[in-house]
């Protein structure tokens, strides 16, 4: 990735992190807000690979953190995660899919739930595993998945079309 293209993907992540605490978290539509953030780390992973992906998704984490004044880091790890495993299902997985983009917003968006849950639980935050991960997560999919197509066209125009990657080559094993 070049250094234009890195710091176009910055600014879009940097954007996409203010839209999401100053807009979107206050969205709320049966229980649940769609997350613009996730949606952008997801499609930059799907775009430019795990690298940037994990890269983009801990910056764009760490300014919602900033701006939310939330446990600093939590919301870096999971988006860090998020992108790195969007960026693996394009570099291995996604190369023959028919519809890579919904399949990775939709699996991402439960994963990233449980995950957050398991954090807030193992930090000791009060977290109602029913109001976390039914009453507020599925329709944040359901929302997520909606927003999926313009949020990854507007991406894949400011940033650019699609890396090919390279098949991994052959592992010999020297004895």
């Amino acid at each position: 990735m070049t250094a234009g293209l890195a710091l176009r993907a910055a600014a879009v992540v940097f954007v996409a992190a203010l839209f999401q605490a100053a807009i979107f978290s206050s969205f709320s539509i049966y229980a649940g807000t769609p997350d613009v953030l996730l949606v952008t780390v997801i499609s930059l992973g799907l775009l430019r690979g795990s690298v940037p992906g994990a890269v983009l998704g801990f910056a764009g984490g760490l300014v919602v953190d900033l701006l939310t004044l939330e446990t600093l880091g939590l919301t870096s790890l999971v988006l860090t995660l998020v992108g790195f495993w969007a960026g693996r299902y394009a570099e291995t997985t996604a190369r023959g899919r028919l519809m890579p983009l919904f399949l990775a917003v939709g699996v991402m968006t439960v994963l990233a739930g449980f995950f957050a849950f398991a954090l807030h639980y193992m930090l000791g935050d009060s977290v109602v595993v029913r109001h976390a991960l039914f009453t507020t997560l599925w329709p944040a999919v359901l929302l997520n998945l909606i927003v999926a197509v313009p949020v990854h066209a507007l991406v894949r125009t400011l940033v650019g079309k699609r890396t090919t990657f390279q098949p991994a080559g052959q592992v010999e094993l020297v004895a």
